[in-house]
């Protein structure tokens, strides 16, 4: 039964729906934010639609309103999202034989929520299908679409987001979803991982103190990546 629920599209729905709550308070905070910084809920609706990533989203609209060249808001998106070829890597093995069109779809609705729901059932030696898959990554698509666009046309409604930490709802959902993640793999934590936990945060400190925080989350994201990918292989 568990089996045949991870081949079905109803069942990436239902995986999904833990996150849902968690888009719809992020989706709606970018919406009011993006609001009072002058777009309109149509250019914030079409930025969910196409763009389709929460922090380069928060980011890009700082960036716009400040009249950052456009060739610096380009390299600075690419470098945010730049974590998602990394995840996307880490699932390829386990899904070689789908079709180029399928690994398209698969791969451009990858989020680091539906990430980490998927690679819960991958390392449980579960391997979801594609069309279970594709329920979890457009519920999270839709759910964030409508939030963003719900969040721009309340933006009027609330003038002052920063008094309500609304800007930091992003940053508030990553450390919840850490926590909870971290507290149900607690007792299966190896050696290596608690390695690699120190390593990063470490890095990140370290690199604080001579770099900017923004270059200093790349370069320990991308040292943490690297150093599991060696850990792992032995």
């Amino acid at each position: 039964m568990e089996q045949a629920r991870l081949n079905t599209f109803r069942g990436g729905v239902e995986a999904c729906l833990p996150t849902v709550l968690g888009y719809l308070g992020i989706g709606i905070a970018l919406g009011v934010v993006g609001a009072n910084a002058g777009f309109s809920a149509l250019e914030l609706l079409l930025m969910s639609l196409i763009v389709y990533a929460g922090s380069a989203q928060f980011v890009l609209v700082s960036l716009l309103v400040m009249g950052t060249p456009v060739s610096a808001i380009i390299f600075t998106i690419f470098l945010i999202n730049f974590r998602h070829l990394l995840m996307s890597m880490s699932v390829v093995p386990h899904y070689r034989d789908l079709s180029l069109i399928k690994g398209i779809m698969f791969g451009s609705l990858l989020t680091d929520e539906s990430y980490g729901v998927l690679t819960v059932e991958l390392h449980e030696k579960t391997k979801p299908g594609f069309a279970w898959v594709q329920g979890l990554n457009l519920t999270a698509y839709a759910t964030w679409v409508f939030a963003t666009f719900l969040g721009a046309l309340l933006g009027d409604m609330i003038p002052n987001p920063e008094r309500f930490g609304l800007d930091y709802a992003l940053i508030a959902m990553f450390a919840g979803l850490f926590a909870v993640s971290a507290i149900d793999q607690y007792q299966r934590i190896k050696r290596k991982t608690w390695i690699l936990i120190f390593a990063t945060v470490a890095s990140l400190f370290i690199s604080m103190r001579f770099l900017s925080a923004e270059i200093s989350v790349i370069l320990a994201t991308l040292l943490g990546a690297g150093l599991g990918v060696i850990l792992d292989d032995r």
